[in-house]
């Protein structure tokens, strides 16, 4: 969900509840909770649990707090953790994801928020399974994890646009080009989470995301949103066991034959939830798309059948034979085995240097970024901030925005603790995590109409 971590990024619209139309970027009532010292902090059941796996517990606000959490307050702190909340820019099953703003060094973020009270929380699980992941190319930064409100927040890098997004300005069909460079990268991408121990296990446009344009990372495609990430090794590299009859995870869309067939989820899984993505890509739709049910249960039920009685040649037909050579592979893979992950790069390699493509990003959305919701949002926002006070009269101010500055500099502060680096985790006993739902296409919502493709 960093990002950033967009589920589907809405379209910007001057009539939300959530924005004035003075304000612009920032809304002017949601702010960083009130100050509570570290002799105040309680836990319960989810942050005793993230303390037994190596992260730090996070404060929870006593009731005077959350009453007081929707006052047009601005917070700073000398822990550099003080961000304010501004417009909401996407939203779904986990709740909703708003543009945010370091209020010391000025840079904008991604803050994803999820109700306390849902039954069954998975923002700590994210929080956890970045912290597995750690820092590395494609992997967006996490600055901070903390109450807020009803809510828990997670703090992420903002990024750019979406593949989803990006497809819908490339008129629904990509290059293969295009497709071989995003299936490099992803692969790689797969492959890391893979060494991590974790598998993904939702695949899907929405959830892998380009770097923010004017940050020199926008040809990196960064993955997102953990919510549904498992971990299939234990410390000691014990794999974890085969089971049958298991609720669906993930998007019908994408997902594999196996996970359809109620079958447990491995890396080969992911693997093949990737290949069934190019091919969307590939053909702009796919051969399951747009059945019609009386129930979901059965419409996944058909999309599963449909998935199995599609051949792959006639899957792929019409492009190189690379693509149907990959989903062939990952659909022949075990439970148990190690995918051979340079053989499948090789693969579109080859297939680079058959056409002589080169190593240029060139994809067929270059150039066009701003033509999506996020970008249009993005070439709004300054980039490389100073943290100087100059960079807060850069933004447009709401009518309470002169308030807030009084409040913050009257002395009403927030003290959270410091983020805790990231570090490895001791073995613990996993959390369990409600499977029932599936994240299926376009169960999210967005301030643009959508149809069922």
């Amino acid at each position: 969900m960093c990002e950033y971590e967009y589920k589907h990024l809405a379209k910007l619209s001057h009539n939300s509840a959530d924005t004035h139309p003075a304000s612009g970027l920032y809304s002017s009532h949601l702010i960083l909770p009130k100050s509570m010292s570290r002799e105040n902090m309680v836990s319960n059941s989810m942050v005793n649990q993230l303390s037994s796996d190596g992260c730090a517990p996070m404060p929870l606000q006593p009731p005077s707090a959350i009453a007081s959490s929707t006052r047009p307050t601005i917070v700073d702190n000398g822990a550099n953790c003080s961000f304010r909340l501004g417009r909401k820019i996407g939203s779904g099953n986990f709740g909703e994801l708003r543009l945010g703003k370091n209020l010391h060094t000025s840079e904008h973020v991604a803050i994803k928020l999820e109700r306390m009270q849902v039954r069954a929380p998975q923002l700590h699980l994210e929080y956890k399974f970045y912290r597995m992941l750690g820092q590395a190319e494609g992997i967006p930064k996490v600055h901070y994890f903390c109450p807020f409100g009803q809510y828990n927040a997670l703090v992420l890098e903002l990024l750019g646009p979406t593949l989803e997004d990006l497809f819908e300005i490339s008129n629904r069909r990509f290059s293969t080009k295009t497709v071989t460079l995003i299936a490099l990268q992803l692969i790689t991408r797969i492959e890391y989470v893979h060494s991590c121990r974790l598998i993904f296990r939702d695949i899907k446009p929405e959830n892998f995301l380009i770097g923010r344009p004017g940050t020199g990372k926008i040809n990196v495609l960064n993955i997102i949103d953990l919510g549904l990430a498992k971990e299939y090794r234990d410390f000691s590299g014990k794999h974890i066991p085969y089971r049958d009859h298991k609720n669906l995870t993930g998007t019908a869309r994408y997902m594999s034959i196996n996970t359809h067939m109620g079958k447990e989820q491995s890396r080969r899984d992911d693997l093949e939830a990737l290949g069934h993505m190019f091919m969307y890509f590939l053909r702009g739709s796919l051969p399951w798309q747009g059945l019609r049910a009386a129930t979901l249960k059965e419409r996944y039920q058909k999309i599963g059948e449909k998935k199995k009685c599609t051949p792959i040649e006639i899957l792929c037909q019409g492009f190189p034979d690379e693509f149907s050579k990959y989903l062939e592979y990952v659909r022949r893979l075990d439970f148990y085995e190690d995918p051979d992950y340079t053989y499948l790069r090789g693969l579109f390699i080859t297939l680079s240097e058959k056409k002589k493509w080169y190593k240029d990003y060139a994809f067929d959305w270059s150039g066009k970024e701003s033509l999506t919701p996020m970008g249009q949002l993005l070439s709004k926002l300054p980039l490389n901030p100073t943290g100087s006070p100059s960079m807060e009269n850069k933004l447009p101010l709401s009518p309470s925005h002169s308030l807030e500055k009084q409040l913050s500099r009257s002395g009403q502060t927030t003290d959270f603790p410091p983020p805790p680096p990231i570090q490895t985790f001791p073995e613990s006993k996993p959390i369990p995590v409600q499977e029932t739902s599936v994240k299926c296409c376009g169960c999210f919502s967005f301030k643009k109409s959508t149809n069922s493709r």
